[in-house]
């Protein structure tokens, strides 16, 4: 068996941003995974807001997870057949029904990331930052508490990078939710409250 993570004593304040930077291979795909309920940890135990997520059955884990995170990924994971607008309503379709309400905020919210006008665009007509951040919309869809971001800025050229992380960092500040950033940029690290490093599978 392989050790991916020892010892890991991770807390996230409300409103707080963290970053995690680390070699490639040093888990920091593995401990974004554990944090949103994706991968369970052999050991120790994963609590979000009071509550131990880790004793949750696989069908509360994932409704819970649906409400109180958003993830954002380096490959976006939007639907190729559907607009923006219903990409970012997929965020609310996996908690429940879909009414006018949930798309005057799918609405809002890609206005809010710039993009009100490629809302009945597909992914394909999209550029890397546009469908980089109809995902970032998708991810604050639920009004979650914490945003997990993998390397959102993995498949995007330094430019376009520039404006998706000052993107993602002001409008997590805005709606108040806890951001964890994994990155191996070290001045997008420098860019957040605290900057953790991976390193051999212990945090620092």
């Amino acid at each position: 068996m392989i050790e991916v993570l020892r010892g890991i004593d991770f807390e996230l304040h409300a409103g707080e941003s963290v970053s995690v930077r680390g070699q490639s291979g040093s888990g920091k795909t593995t401990l974004l995974n554990v944090l949103a309920g994706l991968d369970r940890p052999d050991s120790g135990e994963l609590w979000w807001n009071n509550e131990p997520a880790h004793l949750l059955s696989l069908g509360d884990l994932t409704a819970r997870r649906g409400r109180f995170l958003g993830l954002v990924f380096q490959a976006y994971y939007l639907i190729p057949e559907i607009d923006a607008l219903a990409n970012v309503l997929m965020g609310a379709r996996v908690v429940g029904p879909v009414g006018p309400t949930e798309r005057e905020r799918a609405a809002s919210l890609l206005q809010r990331v710039g993009l009100a006008e490629r809302a009945s665009h597909l992914p394909a007509h999209l550029s890397g930052g546009e469908r980089q951040r109809v995902a970032l919309a998708r991810a604050l869809m639920n009004r979650p508490r914490v945003i997990l971001a993998d390397e959102p800025t993995g498949n995007l050229d330094e430019h376009t990078a520039d404006d998706v992380i000052e993107l993602l960092l002001q409008v997590c500040a805005e709606k108040g939710a806890a951001l964890v950033l994994v990155t191996h940029n070290p001045a997008y690290a420098g860019r957040t409250g605290r900057q953790l490093v991976l390193h051999e599978g212990i945090l620092a």
